[in-house]
């Protein structure tokens, strides 16, 4: 019955993601903006769920569950207090203005950005391959996750391997995101959203029941491994838990954020994500975590399986336990799906549009492309599931550190004129090569951070970023001023038409004479 109930879940999310393909707009946009994109026509609430559910990947619902099984509940400030606090900020400080732009130039990723800020095609490609490199291993999470909880959920009455759970993830995602794009996309994601925020408390109500009540259980944790009640045991776990504020700067980095930015109706958009983001962290985080740790009263340290699945199957009925499981299969897949358009996205207009006979294709040709690379990449990191043997919580803090890379960058681009492309692609090489040097020397082992002072390698990351950014930028040629005031001229919200790629490619564009600044000010950019 567990099974029965999931794969009625999937089948809906199917209905869903094929019926939302009619609202994609007719004529040329059927295939263009409106695939990528959704015509940028998201309006605040599915934003708010889409950015949430993006980011709740099976890093939040099985990975921290399962490092909460082995830290406690110290998961919960090193990793939701710190997202709470900065992600909120990036959708603000970082998130409207590149919507500004893109808006302006018809931006759909981060090359495009880069590219046209800077006039450097070289440093498109860099961000390219540099968010391609971090974004495999963050869609490793979603398959692998997808795998392990059917595999767990079956138990030994099905005996489903892994590998199975993966395909059948893959499948489903693939069938909507490939016909549907953006739009099918964001409506799954609001549906998968609601779906695993409600499936999390109740999740948490029937196996603290199951355990003879919340206090009770807490009570029995403290008794048996009060360590796992400690937010933090010596200097160095305060130093970590400080030092893990630069991890959740990724998200303004990821590559399916920026598309989901880019598909806002308007900059008022983004008002509701900024001031809610925070309580949902909460509904998600705070049962995740605590169950994990609640975990070591029943689950023993030897048992297959995620942690959060073994807890459901033991205090839940068949039914219900299908439905717990499917939370859990939302969380995946809301996240799954929109990294695997991201990079659709990004192999079609910032990889085949420089090969000239793909430049010159219609947008419904395009899109056909873009269709194209979302299966082969969902080819790709199915394989490489097969193979991976990094734990989900492992994965997903080498992919945020990488990620963080790019942050000083953008802010760079944003909000300091004299910053140039020789330093924006010194800051990414020089991230680069830092966080290579910490993955090899760690060898991707979770929990791992700097001679083992509790310093987390995101924040070395992102500082030597910063540096390389300034110190590069004020040793090379100013950027041209044209091309500065052309860029930052004020966007107003309304009446502009998306640049096509011919125009945004051109190096001819008259100056257009500034009116203000463009994200200059963070006070007024929820205006307009």
């Amino acid at each position: 019955m567990t099974l029965a109930v999931v794969a009625l879940y999937l089948a809906a999310v199917i209905g869903i993601g094929l019926a939302s393909r009619l609202g994609l707009a007719s004529g040329p946009d059927r295939a263009g903006e409106g695939y990528f994109l959704a015509g940028r026509s998201i309006g605040p609430f599915v934003l708010l769920m889409t950015l949430f559910g993006t980011n709740m990947t099976a890093f939040t619902i099985l990975g921290a569950s399962g490092e909460a099984y082995r830290q406690g509940i110290r998961v919960f400030a090193l990793m939701a207090t710190s997202s709470a606090i900065v992600i909120p900020m990036t959708f603000l400080v970082i998130g409207v203005p590149l919507w500004r732009f893109g808006k302006r130039f018809g931006f759909a990723t981060q090359a495009e950005f880069f590219e046209e800020r800077y006039g450097s095609s070289g440093l498109g490609l860099l961000v390219l391959g540099a968010s391609l490199l971090w974004l495999v291993p963050y869609v490793l999470i979603g398959v692998k996750g997808g795998g392990d909880a059917l595999a767990a959920i079956a138990g030994t009455d099905a005996a489903i391997p892994p590998w199975a759970g993966s395909l059948v993830m893959c499948l489903v995602v693939l069938v909507y995101v490939v016909l549907g794009g953006m739009r099918s996309t964001a409506l799954v994601n609001t549906f998968q959203t609601l779906v695993f925020i409600g499936v999390s408390a109740l999740a948490f109500f029937v196996i603290t029941a199951g355990m003879g009540g919340f206090a009770s259980a807490i009570a029995r944790l403290g008794e048996q491994s009060p360590e796992l009640l400690e937010l933090a045991r010596s200097p160095r776990d305060w130093i970590q838990i400080a030092t893990y504020l630069f991890v959740p700067l990724s998200t303004s980095c990821f590559p399916h954020i920026f598309s989901h930015w880019m598909s806002a109706r308007s900059a008022e958009a983004f008002r509701l994500p900024v001031l809610a983001y925070p309580a949902c962290i909460a509904a998600v985080w705070f049962p995740s975590v605590v169950l994990g740790a609640l975990g070591r009263l029943d689950v023993p340290q030897d048992a297959a399986g995620p942690v959060i699945i073994l807890l459901i199957r033991e205090h839940s009925g068949s039914v219900l336990a299908g439905l717990l499981a499917a939370g859990v299969f939302a969380a995946i897949m809301s996240s799954l799906d929109s990294q695997t358009l991201a990079v659709g996205t990004m192999l079609t207009r910032n990889a085949a549009a420089r090969v000239p006979r793909f430049a010159s294709w219609s947008q419904s040709r395009q899109a056909l492309l873009g269709r194209v690379f979302v299966a082969g990449f969902l080819v790709v990191v199915f394989v490489l599931s097969l193979v991976s043997t990094q734990t989900i919580f492992s994965l997903g803090i080498w992919a945020l550190s990488g990620f963080s890379t790019l942050f000083p960058v953008l802010v760079g681009a944003i909000y300091w004129k004299r910053s140039t492309g020789a330093g924006a692609a010194a800051a990414i090489l020089s991230g680069l090569l830092v966080w290579t040097y910490f993955f090899v020397s760690s060898e991707g082992a979770p929990g791992w951070t700097i001679a083992e002072s509790g310093v987390e390698p995101a924040a070395a990351v992102v500082l030597v970023s910063a540096l390389a950014l300034v110190v590069v930028s004020r040793l090379t040629a100013p950027p041209d001023q044209d091309r500065l005031h052309r860029f930052f001229a004020q966007v107003r919200s309304a009446g502009l038409r998306p640049a096509s790629t011919a125009e945004r490619r051109s190096k001819s564009h008259p100056p257009t004479a500034p009116t203000g600044r463009a994200g200059g000010d963070p006070s007024s950019l929820l205006t307009g």
